[in-house]
């Protein structure tokens, strides 16, 4: 469990999270959401430090990352896996050596466990015998499938994903938003995943906070979404005409 406790965050003088409480909950795929610019990636750089917050603490299974000592942050940190939005494999690594990366620089794990646990994920994300293909030799899907592998080799407790449907078809995003979820579930860690993609908050949503302008104004999940009676997520929501005719069936069940 991850919980996030009155945030706040400014950039010159301008405050870009207000004091934002959040849970995220083991086991669940957790997802912040809301339109372009309004404060949902520095929220995620605050979890996951890349940025340090002005106020508010961030906690990982109780523990206080924002005032943790170097050791601590760093195991907390040992924990964390990221899939980045353009999947950010190196282009001079292989497939192989981009997953073995973190276990290089995380681990003295002997090679062959390092090989072993390598195949462990690369079979876990459908990609068997892709070892040594280069990423130039792969699709956006299979990508993003490498950076999954690569995010959770380490035995991950927690696992980040900044936009993963982004510039994938209809199909693929379905298969990546089944894959974390299936994840999520089989290794029982904590997902956070940051979208604007409808499709995939009714896919995974189990809990899902809705980010306006630097504030929480909802959270709930993929079953209560479409009762919501805050005008700045109906507008969210409703800004794909899809989602109407999915409102509508669901309300005829």
């Amino acid at each position: 469990m991850i919980e996030v406790k009155g945030l706040w965050k400014s950039f010159s003088g301008k405050d870009i999270i207000k004091g934002i409480d959040a849970t995220f909950e083991q086991g669940k795929c957790n997802m912040i959401i809301g339109a372009s610019g309004t404060g949902k990636s520095v929220l995620l750089k605050n979890i996951v430090g890349l940025v340090e917050p002005d106020k508010g603490s961030i906690l990982y299974g109780g523990r206080d990352f924002t005032a943790a000592d170097k050791n601590l942050k760093t195991e907390i940190r040992r924990e964390i896996g990221m899939l980045f939005q353009g999947g950010a494999l190196f282009d001079s690594m292989t497939v192989e050596q981009n997953i073995m990366f973190p276990l290089d620089i995380l681990t003295d794990m002997p090679k062959d466990e390092k090989f072993d646990r390598v195949n462990e994920c690369l079979k876990r994300v459908d990609l068997v015998n892709s070892n040594h293909k280069m990423p130039s030799e792969l699709s956006g899907g299979m990508k993003k499938r490498v950076g999954i592998a690569r995010a959770i080799v380490n035995n991950s407790k927690y696992l980040f994903c900044d936009e993963p449907n982004s510039g994938l078809d209809p199909q693929t995003s379905i298969i990546i938003d089944n894959l974390i979820k299936e994840i999520t579930v089989d290794l029982d860690i904590t997902t956070v995943v940051v979208s604007h993609d409808m499709n995939s908050v009714m896919e995974i949503g189990d809990n899902i906070v809705f980010v306006y302008q630097g504030h929480k104004l909802w959270e709930g999940n993929n079953k209560t979404i479409f009762d919501t009676d805050v005008p700045e997520l109906e507008d969210f929501i409703f800004a794909n005409n899809l989602m109407r005719i999915v409102k509508k069936n669901r309300e005829q069940l």
